[in-house]
Formats: C-alpha cells, sequence, structure tokens
C-alpha cells in the first residue's frame, strides 16, 4: 500500500475513528492526540497489515490500545471540566449519560456494534476476543443502559 493509498483509506474513516478514541477518553484534545498516534504507528507498522481489505478493523485496533496507553497515563485525579464536553440536544441526554457511565469494555462494544455499524464478527476482530465475548458485552451493555435509563426515568 502506498501512502496516497494509505491517505485516502484513513481520510475515509477518521470520523469513524475519532468516535472510537471518544468513547474511551475524556477530552477531545486527547482523542486527536490518540487518533494521530495511531495513524504514526500504523504508517509505520503498515507492513504487518496481512489483508487489505481488513485495513479499517486494523486501524481501529491500534487506535484502542493509543486509548488504553493514552488512559493509563493520566492521573486517577484527572477529570474533565463539564463544561468542555461536548452538549448533545435534550432528547439525546439520558441515553448519552448512560452509555458514557458504562464501563469501557460494555461502552466501546456497543459504540463499535450499535453506533458504527460494525457486525458481531467484524466487533470481535476488533477488538481482539472471540464472538461469543462481543455478545456477552452487547447484552451486559443494554442491560445496564436500560437499568440506568429506568432509574433515570425514576425520578421525580
Amino acid at each position: 500500500m502506498r501512502q496516497a493509498e494509505f491517505t485516502e483509506r484513513v481520510r475515509a474513516c477518521e470520523r469513524r475513528l475519532y468516535r472510537v478514541a471518544r468513547t474511551m477518553l475524556p477530552t477531545e484534545a486527547d482523542c486527536e492526540d490518540a487518533v494521530q498516534e495511531a495513524l504514526l504507528r500504523a504508517w509505520d507498522r503498515l507492513h504487518t497489515l496481512r489483508e487489505e481489505a481488513y485495513f479499517e478493523t486494523w486501524l481501529i485496533r491500534i487506535l484502542i490500545n493509543q486509548c488504553k496507553t493514552f488512559y493509563r497515563r493520566r492521573p486517577p485525579e484527572y477529570a474533565v471540566p463539564a463544561d468542555k464536553l461536548p452538549q448533545p440536544s435534550a432528547e439525546e441526554t439520558p441515553l448519552l449519560d448512560a452509555l458514557l457511565a458504562l464501563p469501557q469494555k460494555p461502552r466501546v462494544t456497543l459504540e463499535l456494534r450499535y453506533i458504527e455499524g460494525y457486525s458481531v464478527k467484524e466487533t470481535a476482530r476488533i477488538l481482539g476476543v472471540p464472538e461469543g465475548t462481543v455478545k456477552w458485552r452487547l447484552n451486559r451493555g443494554r442491560a445496564l443502559l436500560k437499568d440506568a435509563i429506568d432509574r433515570e426515568e425514576a425520578r421525580p
């Protein structure tokens, strides 16, 4: 794969990369940094890509690993001020709040499957886990989302 093709394929999935990073990292700056680092790593390790058909899956896997590295480097007291977070519309707020409150594994799995539109098989390949694990995380994530939304709706 040449530089022009690499650039073209990255541009085709750049929004998806950012959305995946956004589910894992608290600030836009961290997301942008993680995406850039992932792209640099991907370019440096392009020779490890076995099949070009799986380029996007391979790239998202690199990004997820980079996000985990960024997350580990942050001190525990690191928090994002509420005014720095993107503000969703009124109808999106309960669902988005519930989604962002989920543990990382089910949150990222739900993001890849339902927001990004990957199949269970593709999600498993991206996350590097068996399909059964993806199905379990999806089921667990949906249950946690339902509980969180039910609790929110029950509040006066």
